[in-house]
This record gives structure tokens, C-alpha cells and sequence, in this order.
């Protein structure tokens, strides 16, 4: 190592310089001036300033100097400690300034480039490389050579006014394999090769032993491996009548081996003969790895696959030229094949288009290269779905093989699928209802405002017929809306406890005109069904979503024609809680249930359709001839009724038939205490002191609603009071009231209906409201919990906005009584 630095001496030619100057300037003011006394003044100024300078300039050099001596190169050379390369610095007269030890070592400390012990020509490449680094701050790439090897180099300009040379030396020559493996014998790394049933020796060309494992000396010799050196190999080895090689020390006791030659040369050095290069033997127990197939070792194979086959992960192995050599159970489920299927080639069990990329990557990774990779492929059995496969290359457990790793990712594929679906249809049935809501109020005035002018018309009028027509067609659209509102489940349901024949029943000739003379309509009920919580128009209409469907799809079986044959049957059974029970079902809760069940014989429901039959707007008809709203509708109703829906595909048992079948799950309705509780006959209604009218506080934010709905509720005699919003609505109650009912609707800006009456409960506590929405009942009365709440869904008809409101007049004033 070593530290050099200049002593900063002023140099000549500044003093020389500064002379000349002042001589000049004396000569230059006499000529100016033409005064001798001027010019004698200015050069004793000039003097006085010159002693005065020297002074100052004496004091601050030694400080300047010993600073100058005082630089401290030692942190900058623990910096340049590397055991890679050589670094020395120079300063611009080519003089070393300090070195690192690694430098001293190659070319000693009496050495400074470019004047190094090497060949003359070298040493004026050298210093063309430090003239261009001193002129373009960095240059590099220079090979040189010498007698202690070879070294790549190259100077780099540095220091704060680029007064320094920075040169680095690495060295290219390549590392002896036989020494450093011999090295790593000895080590941590030989012991963990011999904890993992591996033992090694380096041989030499002659086969005699230059370094082995600590292992392996135990095991060859029972010593140390220093005691093994100069050994010759095969001596310490033995062969029984298998051709099975053992350890000649342990006997016939000792555990067969695999002995694998690794010869240890460069391959890209072509001057080299692998035949005569040092080798290092491996030296592998049976049943280590999993290459037990080749080497003779024939007992490795059955216990490699019985440990494989317990395993969860799909695994499988291919020999170098991409035949199957085994696959565990896991791999034949993930791959969607049975055990006894297993094909020839891992291509064959994908598809078309990624049967080259496979083939070519397992016949990259088969050419013996031991390294790992992943790849998408897109199996045969789920074409749909991508999946993950890793390949490894496996080297030096006898012949070359390839490890095949694929997940069984069946389950999460279809949880993906499920949660895909109810987020599709979360997401459309909030649209849904969004659109629904609005188009109520449109529907809402319409009918409203038809129910008025029929008020003014009587049949036989020449306008009657033609607002009948306006009412009818907007009541279909009022359908449509609450077909929207059922797959999103926020349809007003007005539930009754019900036994399903008599639903069935009650539809069952509209089903025979729906079906056609062609089709058979059959049914079958068990006994002592339990009575189920619904509502029977929705129900109704579940059963007639369903015979649509399957008219049309025995209509398709016979290519489209309209007198198709076929049957379907509708069914109910009875499930108890341990029938649930022993279905083992992740979805249906355990309890009791009555289960309807439509069977048709259209034939079936092709399998990639099954995920996707109840997606709102999802049909297989053409186009214009379906609007895939029936089964979504179908699922709402189901699900807002608290019941589950399957649907699968069944060949009837004596094989002659087959179709779809729906199977519908409603829990059985055991009433408040527990007991079975059916509908009772009406209510009779007590007497009441209340003889009609009252004030009535309407806050509707839709003009045309308001409207309406303020007409049909003056014409019945009762005194109303309008307002658009929340706020207006409260403040007319603080200043106008007492009022006998509020008439709201739900959603309006600045402040909704259910805040404007909890407000409105602070200063009127027992004050009836009555909300207006397109929602749903039970989806309102959950959010919104206030005593002495009524509902009447949009849209609504005058007769029915009157009849409610005068419904809970007479309740309230009851209650009062």
C-alpha cells in the first residue's frame, strides 16, 4: 500500500510575471503623465502595496502548505480495499499517489502506470489510455499481460479539479474448477451434500483422488479426507453380480450407489479433451432424488412414486424426448383426465394451439439444462380457464428428465366464476333498479292521469277505448319494470303463508294454453308438505317463466318447430333437515324446506351454458327472440323469497329421455312461535268515528307524480298541501300544520323522505307517513326504522293512493278512539 502526495512549491514564472506587469505600468504612467515626481509616486505605491502583499501572503502559504500536507489519503485507500481488482491513483505527473494492497501484490509498489513490468508496445497503450482519459475523463477496454497474468484496464479522471487518475485492473483469468471445487470439499458445502445422501471426490486423470468430502472419507475409509489424497478411486469402490456399485468398506451392509462422472473443464474452450480432464464423482444412495429409473437402479422408481402419489400437488415426469413417465392422482385431476387416460405426450392434453409451445418446452428443458420455468397453457377438459404449468429440468440422477408441477385449480376456478356472477349481478340488478325507480314515476303519472280522464269518459265514448288502451299498454310496461326489479330483488313482495300445489293449481290451465296441445303438462305432490312464506303472484309467475322455458327448449330439440312433443312435469317433495344434512351443502342453511322441481325433456342445457343461465339478458335464442330477463327474473323472486335454486341437467331412468331441471328450495314457514300457521280469512274492521277528509302533507319531488297524485286525493275530499323537497315539507309542517298524514316519496334531493320524517317526528311524534317508491317494501322498512310507517309501491293507480290513504286515516283515528 502506499501514500503520495506533492509539496505545493510555488512556481517561477508567476514572480516573473508579476514584475513584468509593474514595469510596464511604471513605463506606461510616465508616458501618459510626462511627470517624473507622478511616476516616482506611483512605483512607491506600487512598493508599499507589493510589501504589504508579501507580508500577507507569508502568512497565509505555511497555513496554505501545511494544508496542502495535511491531506488524508487513508480513508480513500480502506475505500480501494477490493479483492477483485487493482486500483492505484495518480496525479498529472504521472506520480502515484496511493494504492491498494491488491495492486502491490501484481505489480509492486515501485510501479506506476503506464510504466509497468510489461512488453513496450503495452506501455504505450497504456499511455495513450491516460492521455484520453485525461482529455475525455474515462476510457477503458485495454487488455495487457505479464507474467502474473492477464488484467483488463481502464482510467478514469477524478478529484475536485480533475487532478487525479483513478485506474482499476481486473484480472480475466479464469478460475481452476478442480481448485475451487476441491476447496468447497472441504467446507460447510461438502458436509450438506453429505447430509443429503450425496458424497464427492475429485479424481484426476490417472483416477487418482486430489480432494473428497468429509463423507466421504468416513464412509470410504472410516478417517479423515486428508488420508485420502493420492488414493486411488476404484480401489475404494466394489461391484456385485448386479453390476450395483457399494462402498468396498461398508460391505454388502451398505446402501447401493449411483456414480455419476462430472468432467470438470470449460466447454467453450475447444483445446481442452473432456477424456482427459480432471472428473468429480457423485456418489448418490438409493432412493435419493428422483431420477431412481436409470443408472440400474431399479428399486428407486416405486418408492419415488408412492411418495408422489400422496402428494396434493399435481406432479408428473417426462424422459428427454417428452414421454410420460409417470403422473400422481393430483395431476390427473388438475388435468381433468382419468387415472387410466394418461396420454403419451404432455401435448396431447391441451389444446390445438398450445400443443408447439409445450412440445418445444419440454424438449428445451429435457436437453438435460438444469433450471425451472413457468408457462400458461389452456388444457383440453377446460379450454376457457388458463392455467399455470412449471417445468424443471432434473440432471444427474440417471437420464435426463422433466418435471411437470400443475395446480388443481378446479375449486378456486369455480369460486372465481361464483364471485363473478354475483358481482355481475349485484352490479346490473343496481342499475337495474335504478332505472326501474324512474321509470315508476313516468309509469306512475301516465296511469294516474289515464284514471282521470276516465273519470270524465264512460264506455261507449269515443275516447274511453283509446285511454283504455294508453292504461293497458302502460300497465305492461309497469311488468317489465317489476320483471327488472325481481332479478335485482328490490321488487315489493307481499307475502302470504301458501302450500305450493295450490299455487300450481291455480296456473295450471294457463300453463296447458302456454304449452300446447303437443306437450304434456304433468305433476306429482308429496304428502304433508309444510306451508312456505311467499308471495303467490310472484310464485305464479316463477312457474310461468319456467314452462316458457321449457316449451321453447322442446321446441328447439325439434329444430324450432312449434309442435315440438315432449313433456313437463312439475313436482313437489318434502325435505327434512337431515335430508339437508346429509346432502352435505355448503349454501342451503339446514332446516326443513318444500321443493319444487320442473323437469322437461328439451334435452338438457349444454355444459358451458350451466354458469351463466340465470345472467340477466343471457339467452341461447336468436336474436330477437328472447330478452334472457325469464330465469334471471325466475332467481330474484327465489332469492328475495329466501329460497335456493339449482338447475342440472338428467336422463330419466330408463334412459329413453333427458332435459334440464330446476329445483327450487323454499324454507317451510313455521309461523312466530314455531307452530304452522296458515292464512287466515279477512280481518273484520271496528267501527270508527272518523267520517272522511283531513289535511294531507304531499312532498313529491317528480312534478308529474305531485300532480297526480294531489288531484286523485282532492277529488276524494281531502284538503292537500304540496311540496318539491324534504325541506320544504318540514318547514310547512313547523308553520302550517297540524296535518293527519304525510305522503312521501323516498328519494329526493337535499333531504330524503326518511329524514324529512324523522324530523318531522320531533315535533309531531304520532303524525302517519306514508312513503311513495319503486323499491322494495322490506328493503325500505330495513333501512328505514320508524314507528307508524306505510308503503304504497309506484306505480299506482288513483283508486289505489286513495284507497291506502283512507286505510290508515281510519287506522290512526281507531287507534286514537
Amino acid at each position: 500500500m502506499s501514500i503520495l502526495a506533492d509539496s505545493g512549491q510555488p512556481r517561477m514564472t508567476d514572480a516573473v510575471i508579476v514584475i513584468l506587469a509593474v514595469l510596464v505600468s511604471v513605463i506606461l504612467v510616465f508616458i501618459v503623465t510626462d511627470s517624473t515626481l507622478v511616476t516616482v509616486t506611483f512605483t512607491g505605491g506600487l512598493a508599499v502595496l507589493g510589501v504589504g502583499g508579501a507580508a500577507i501572503l507569508r502568512r497565509i502559504s505555511p497555513q496554505k502548505h501545511a494544508a496542502a500536507e495535511l491531506i488524508d489519503w487513508s480513508v480513500t485507500l480502506e475505500a480501494m480495499q477490493q479483492d477483485d481488482r487493482a486500483v492505484v491513483i495518480t496525479d498529472r505527473c504521472g506520480r502515484m499517489v496511493c494504492a491498494n494492497a491488491l495492486y502491490e501484490s501484481w505489480f509492486g509498489s515501485n510501479y506506476t502506470p503506464p510504466y509497468l513490468p510489461i512488453a513496450d508496445e503495452r506501455q504505450e497503450e497504456l499511455a495513450r489510455l491516460a492521455r484520453i482519459a485525461w482529455r475525455d475523463g474515462a476510457d477503458g477496454g485495454l487488455v495487457i499481460s505479464a507474467d502474473k497474468g492477464e488484467w483488463q484496464v481502464e482510467a478514469q479522471r477524478a478529484g475536485r479539479g480533475d487532478e487525479y487518475l483513478v485506474w482499476r485492473f481486473v484480472s480475466t483469468a479464469k478460475d481452476d474448477p478442480v481448485a475451487v471445487i476441491s476447496a468447497r470439499l472441504n467446507d460447510s458445502f461438502g458436509e450438506m451434500m453429505s447430509y443429503a445422501g450425496i458424497e464427492l471426490a475429485v479424481v484426476d486423470t490417472e483416477g487418482f483422488i486430489q480432494a473428497v468430502s468429509p463423507g466421504f472419507a468416513r464412509r470410504a475409509c472410516g478417517g479423515n479426507a486428508a488420508s485420502l489424497i493420492g488414493r486411488d478411486f476404484v480401489s475404494l469402490l466394489r461391484t456385485d453380480e448386479r453390476d450395483r456399485i457399494y462402498y468396498s468398506r461398508e460391505g454388502r451392509e451398505g446402501s447401493p450407489q449411483t456414480l455419476v462422472q462430472v468432467p470438470l473443464f470449460d466447454p467453450a474452450d475447444s483445446s481442452v479433451d473432456p477424456v482427459k480432464a480432471p472428473s468429480l464423482m457423485l456418489m448418490l444412495d438409493s432412493g435419493v432424488g428422483l431420477g431412481g429409473w436409470g443408472g440400474g437402479n431399479t428399486g428407486q422408481a416405486p418408492q419415488l412414486e408412492s411418495l408422489l402419489e400422496h402428494l396434493p400437488l399435481g406432479l408428473a415426469l417426462t424422459d428427454r424426448d417428452g414421454h410420460f413417465l409417470f403422473a400422481n392422482p393430483a395431476f390427473h385431476r388438475a388435468a381433468g383426465i382419468e387415472k387410466m387416460d394418461l396420454p403419451l405426450y404432455p401435448s396431447d392434453l391441451v389444446i390445438q394451439e398450445d400443443k408447439a409451445a409445450i412440445s418445444d418446452a419440454v424438449r428445451r428443458y429435457g436437453q438435460g439444462v438444469v433450471n425451472s420455468g413457468d408457462m400458461a397453457i389452456r388444457l383440453r377438459s377446460q379450454p376457457d380457464e388458463p392455467v399455470s404449468l412449471r417445468l424443471a429440468g432434473i440432471r444427474g440422477l440417471g437420464e435426463p428428465a422433466v418435471l411437470l408441477s400443475l395446480a388443481d385449480t378446479t375449486v378456486e376456478n369455480r369460486l372465481r366464476r361464483q364471485v363473478a356472477q354475483a358481482t355481475k349481478m349485484q352490479a346490473v340488478g343496481q342499475l337495474a333498479g335504478g332505472v326501474a325507480h324512474d321509470f315508476n314515476n313516468v309509469l306512475t303519472a301516465i296511469i294516474g292521469y289515464c284514471d282521470l280522464m276516465l273519470l270524465r269518459h264512460i264506455p261507449g265514448d269515443s275516447d274511453y277505448d283509446d285511454i283504455q288502451q294508453i292504461k293497458a299498454n302502460s300497465n305492461r310496461a309497469a311488468s317489465l319494470t317489476r320483471q327488472l326489479l325481481a332479478f335485482s330483488r328490490q321488487q315489493t313482495l307481499q307475502p302470504e303463508v301458501l302450500q305450493l300445489p295450490d299455487v300450481i293449481s291455480e296456473v295450471s290451465q294457463l300453463l296447458k294454453r302456454l304449452l300446447g296441445a303437443k306437450i304434456t303438462l304433468e305433476t306429482h305432490h308429496d304428502r304433508d308438505l309444510g306451508p312456505v312464506r311467499a308471495d303467490p303472484r310472484q310464485l305464479e309467475q316463477v312457474i310461468i317463466n319456467l314452462a316458457v322455458n321449457a316449451r321453447d327448449a322442446i321446441q328447439s330439440r325439434d329444430g324450432g318447430s312449434e309442435h315440438g312433443t315432449g313433456t313437463l312435469s312439475f313436482s313437489t317433495r318434502c325435505v327434512s333437515a337431515a335430508d339437508i344434512r346429509r346432502m352435505r351443502s355448503d349454501i342451503i342453511p339446514i332446516g326443513d324446506y318444500t321443493v319444487l322441481i320442473a323437469e322437461d325433456t328439451g334435452g338438457g342445457i349444454p355444459a358451458e351454458y350451466l354458469p351463466k343461465i340465470f345472467e340477466p339478458f343471457f339467452t341461447t335464442k336468436e336474436l330477437g327472440k328472447g330478452t334472457g330477463l325469464g330465469l334471471s327474473t325466475v332467481y330474484g323472486i327465489v332469492k328475495q323469497s329466501g329460497g335456493f335454486i339449482f338447475v342440472d341437467n338428467f336422463t330419466s331412468k330408463d334412459g329413453r329421455s333427458q332435459g334440464a331441471r330446476f329445483s327450487i328450495y323454499l324454507p317451510v314457514y313455521r309461523g312466530e312461535s314455531g307452530g304452522e300457521v296458515l292464512a287466515s280469512g279477512p280481518e273484520v274492521e271496528p267501527t270508527s268515528s272518523w267520517s272522511g277528509g283531513g289535511r294531507i302533507l304531499l312532498v313529491e319531488d317528480e312534478d308529474m307524480v305531485r300532480a297526480v297524485a294531489e288531484r286523485s286525493l282532492t277529488r276524494q275530499g281531502y284538503t292537500v298541501v304540496s311540496a318539491e323537497d324534504g325541506d320544504q315539507g318540514l318547514e310547512l309542517v313547523r308553520s302550517d300544520g297540524p296535518f293527519d298524514l304525510v305522503v312521501s316519496d323516498v328519494v329526493m334531493p337535499t333531504m330524503d323522505g326518511p329524514a324529512m320524517a324523522r324530523e318531522i317526528r320531533k315535533i309531531a311524534s304520532d303524525l302517519p307517513v306514508l312513503f311513495m317508491s319503486g323499491y322494495a317494501e322490506e328493503q325500505l322498512r330495513r333501512e328505514i326504522k320508524i314507528d307508524g310507517m306505510y308503503f304504497i309501491p309506484k306505480p299506482f293507480s288513483v283508486k289505489q293512493i286513495a284507497a291506502k290513504v283512507t286505510q290508515i286515516l281510519r287506522s290512526s283515528h281507531n287507534q286514537a278512539d
